[in-house]
């Protein structure tokens, strides 16, 4: 079953770079970007700009909380549990987990909907840098293109950085450093194994809860995440 979802998934992704490679000004456009990025910290994120309309929408004023800061300057904690949250064969794979994939579908399949997802930390920021939120399968396709580009470009300490800095961890709050701020008073730096893994905890939903919340369902992922942690290998 695995090695059929891989034949399947590699020819999807093929039958992708043949669709972008006859756009040769979109190809180029969108591998241009992430050369640069690979150097260069980007301004923004095309999910940051949505949110930013979506909260305009309600108030002309709204702004967006996000700091930039390098690596270094980000907890190694926080790297810990985002990667034992979130992806935990992140520093092995080459953008797809062939194995959570292939349970992903096998879930979903027993609930008759969609209930699980398998997407890395590199398709996640593929999709937070460049895509819109609707869901189908060109998305998919594009988002599939976009992660080997990612993975072709740059290192996994740089493609953590970007995610650990343009992930949304509240309304209107976007990355680590924001995050540390927004929920505890504290730089991105500072925060703890507990305060890291209660942020690693929310990722999937962030905008459900206020700061610093505590439930019993938080609680559970907060164990987990904390668990997991000592085995997570980072960059």
């Amino acid at each position: 079953m695995l090695r059929k979802l891989r034949r399947a998934w590699r020819i999807a992704v093929f039958a992708a770079v043949v669709l972008v490679a006859a756009l040769p000004a979109v190809h180029a456009w969108y591998y241009a970007q992430i050369l640069w990025w690979a150097g260069n910290a980007p301004t923004g994120t095309a999910f940051m700009a949505r949110r930013l309309e979506a909260l305009r929408e309600k108030d002309p004023r709204a702004r967006l909380q996000h700091r930039w800061v390098p690596y270094p300057r980000i907890s190694s904690d926080l790297k810990r549990a985002v990667i034992a949250a979130e992806d935990a064969k992140f520093l092995d794979h080459e953008g797809f987990d062939w194995e959570a994939i292939q349970k992903a579908i096998e879930r979903n399949e027993r609930r008759g909907k969609v209930v699980a997802g398998a997407s890395t930390i590199s398709q996640q920021l593929a999709k937070n840098l460049f895509l819109s939120g609707e869901r189908s399968w060109l998305r998919k396709v594009r988002e599939a293109v976009l992660t080997a580009m990612l993975e072709h470009a740059m290192d996994k300490r740089r493609i953590l950085e970007l995610y650990l800095n343009f992930a949304e961890w509240g309304e209107g709050v976007f990355g680590a450093e924001a995050a540390a701020r927004h929920h505890f008073g504290i730089s991105a730096e500072q925060l703890d194994a507990t305060q890291a893994a209660w942020l690693a905890s929310i990722l999937p939903s962030p905008r459900r809860y206020a700061r610093g919340a505590r439930t019993p369902y938080l609680e559970g992922r907060i164990a987990t995440i904390r668990r997991r942690m000592e085995y997570a290998q980072i960059p």
